[in-house]
């Protein structure tokens, strides 16, 4: 879990190196494998985090340009359902993932702390965040950029227990 004194970076990376062999160790059948009907399996669960990493890393990189933190949203089962996860080989999924959010590490360890803990007014995650921010309350770039780790550990414990619960 994020701690407010440990670099957000240091953290990703912590959370990628931690998790990536473990998510490779999971057998092409069981990454698969749906739990139930209309829930995700851990290549789904892998997917949406790539395109949380996606939709991301452009809101980190834009929101450096400009004063508010006011981003498009996006239909997750609708891009789950475009891309077509469940068709990928498990460990192509995996990589992609890691890269991806490697990428938005380096962004995170980039990015100026002056950018990072500025307060922005003018938001909207009340509408995009994982962890909401009410409309009516400031917030920083930080904050965003925990709840997006703090996202992607809460799926990553997600599709180990999809895992767990789908070997024989």
């Amino acid at each position: 879990m994020s701690t407010p004194n440990t670099p957000i970076w240091t953290e990703l990376c912590a959370a990628l190196e931690r998790a990536a062999p473990e998510l490779l160790a999971i057998p092409e059948p069981i990454a698969a494998r749906r739990p139930v009907p209309g829930k995700w399996s851990c290549k789904e669960v892998i997917g949406h985090l790539i395109d949380s990493a996606s939709n991301n890393h452009g809101r980190f990189v834009r929101a450096q340009l400009k004063d508010e933190l006011v981003f498009e949203g996006y239909d997750q089962d609708a891009w789950m359902r475009v891309q077509r996860y469940q068709e990928r080989a498990w460990p192509e999924l995996v990589s992609l993932w890691r890269d991806l959010n490697l990428q938005i590490a380096h962004v995170m360890q980039s990015m100026p702390a002056h950018e990072r803990l500025r307060t922005r007014t003018r938001h909207n995650l009340h509408e995009i965040a994982w962890k909401t921010v009410p409309e009516s309350e400031a917030t920083t770039l930080e904050y965003f950029l925990r709840d997006y780790v703090g996202h992607l550990e809460h799926h990553l414990r997600q599709a180990f227990a999809t895992a767990r619960a789908a070997r024989p």
